[in-house]
């Protein structure tokens, strides 16, 4: 710090004016919220939707279109935070959209929970734009601590205290774990800036024994967020014991955090030992792909069935990473926002499916649909078709994407296996798509949902099949922010 000022400037605030309008918004709220009664609970709900649009707004107002740094190299602001940014909100608010009638059939309509969210984004954002692992920490805790209060939000539900008390305990360990990792590189490298990361770690240095340790431990802690195996013990109890509502956030913002963090620690501060830590996500990959679908064969309840989904999705985003070079990031990242749409609108039509006293959790539930509902189950077909990676929906490409990336740096047995997996994970969705066209429903219930509710929904599985019609345009995005 020698030489640095010591009193923080407007022109270092700016780059974090969005996280300081989050903050402020979120205390805002919360205050606002001691004194509203609740039939009026819903203002709450507007007020949140509109700090995130404010938050997007102000984002897109000071976004940069090459790398800077500010706050002494512990922030960052590039196009890819931007635009990562920019997805965690849509993702948060669409969220929140789809939880509001869930939450107030079940008297769950508090203010609490949509400040939790807020600070969950919140969050989000210093992992987008951490410039040093400093950072990166602080994020995690801030988005880490938000996510276990949402899990545990019903409060009479003894479930959900079960899976908050165990997402809690294992990822206290994970956070443990990967600041032991920072704590040895810290002492191997004399820095904890990223930028001086990638600098320090290169020729002999990469493959020295205390960075190799520092490695393993950074990556167990990266694993963790993501939900790899065998670190993933706690997606599917969390999924399955949360309010589908919190299921639904859990399982789309988050995400994007996730990327965002290996991409920072991985690509940008190690990138100069990505032979050791390539290898290390080889195995991540290929077993979270293959236990992940193969798990989500025996499943019935269907929020499980779509957690041990996302922990098969999250191999193939690390097989993007792993790639080590620009088109696997582009590729990874590319998997990632695809997966965030169509995670979005798969647990907002379980939210669609449940009504007071009765949650669609099981996959009978889901039995003929289409004769109660054509249009949502022609939805409900899209996204199942986007996660199995059936053309022509986005999430062909997105296996395209991360398939072509590890055939380019040689790992085509990698690249086969991908393949093999995917058609065993198919299986599953299609049985999805089974029941709701070929089984007789069991009742004639109608959907219970608002306008809105219906709209947004509807957008969601139709983009699932308009970016698969013109995938150029996500594949675009991610090559501009990625060079």
């Amino acid at each position: 710090m020698d030489g640095m000022a010591t009193v923080l400037t407007l022109a270092e605030l700016t780059p974090a004016a969005a996280e300081v309008f989050l903050a402020a918004a979120a205390c805002v709220i919360l205050l606002v919220d001691t004194f509203l009664p609740e039939k009026r609970r819903g203002w709450t709900f507007l007020l949140s939707i509109a700090a995130l649009a404010g938050a997007a707004w102000v984002t897109s107002l000071i976004a940069v279109p090459e790398r800077s740094v500010a706050l002494y190299g512990h922030f960052v602001a590039d196009p890819m935070g931007t635009v990562l940014k920019l997805f965690a909100y849509g993702a948060a608010a669409v969220a929140l959209l789809y939880s509001r009638d869930y939450m107030a059939r079940r008297s769950l309509l508090r203010g609490e929970y949509f400040v939790l969210a807020l600070f969950a984004v919140l969050g989000i954002q210093v992992i987008v734009s951490a410039g040093s692992l400093l950072t990166l920490y602080m994020g995690i805790e801030i988005m880490s601590l938000s996510l276990y209060a949402m899990v545990a939000f019903d409060r009479e539900n003894g479930i959900a205290a079960e899976a908050a008390m165990k997402y809690f305990v294992l990822g206290a360990i994970a956070s443990g774990t990967l600041l032991y990792g920072i704590s040895i590189l810290y002492g191997v490298t004399g820095t904890i800036r990223l930028d001086e990361l990638g600098a320090a770690v290169q020729g002999p240095d990469a493959s020295s024994i205390g960075l190799l340790l520092a490695l393993a431990f950074i990556v167990v802690g990266v694993a963790f967020k993501f939900g790899a195996v065998p670190f993933h013990m706690w997606v599917p109890d969390v999924y399955h014991g949360s309010p589908t509502a919190v299921t639904l956030f859990i399982g789309s913002a988050p995400k994007i955090a996730s990327f965002a963090l290996a991409m920072r620690v991985l690509a940008e501060g190690l990138g100069g030992a990505v032979d050791a830590w390539q290898d290390m996500l080889i195995v991540l990959a290929v077993l979270s792909m293959a236990i992940g679908n193969v798990v989500a064969i025996a499943q019935t309840n269907i929020k499980r069935m779509l957690a041990y989904s996302t922990i098969s999705h999250v191999g193939f985003i690390l097989l993007g990473v792993l790639a080590g070079n620009a088109v696997g990031y582009r590729a990874a990242m590319f998997y990632t926002l695809t997966y965030v749409i169509l995670a979005t609108g798969a647990f907002g039509v379980v939210l669609l499916m449940s009504r007071k006293g009765f949650e669609a959790e099981w996959l009978d539930d889901y039995k003929g649909l289409n004769q109660k509902s054509p249009w949502f189950a022609f939805v409900m077909l899209l996204l199942m078709f986007g996660m199995a990676g059936v053309p022509p929906t986005v999430g062909f490409w997105a296996k395209v994407q991360v398939i072509s990336a590890v055939l380019n740096v040689g790992f085509t047995w990698l690249a086969a296996l991908a393949v093999l997996l995917s058609v065993i994970g198919a299986y599953y969705y299609l049985r999805i798509v089974k029941l709701m066209y070929f089984d007789e429903a069991s009742g004639r219930e109608a959907l219970d949902a608002g306008g809105g509710f219906r709209f947004v929904l509807s957008l969601n599985g139709l983009a699932v099949l308009a970016l698969g019609l013109f995938p150029g345009l996500l594949i675009s995005l991610c090559g501009y922010v990625l060079p």
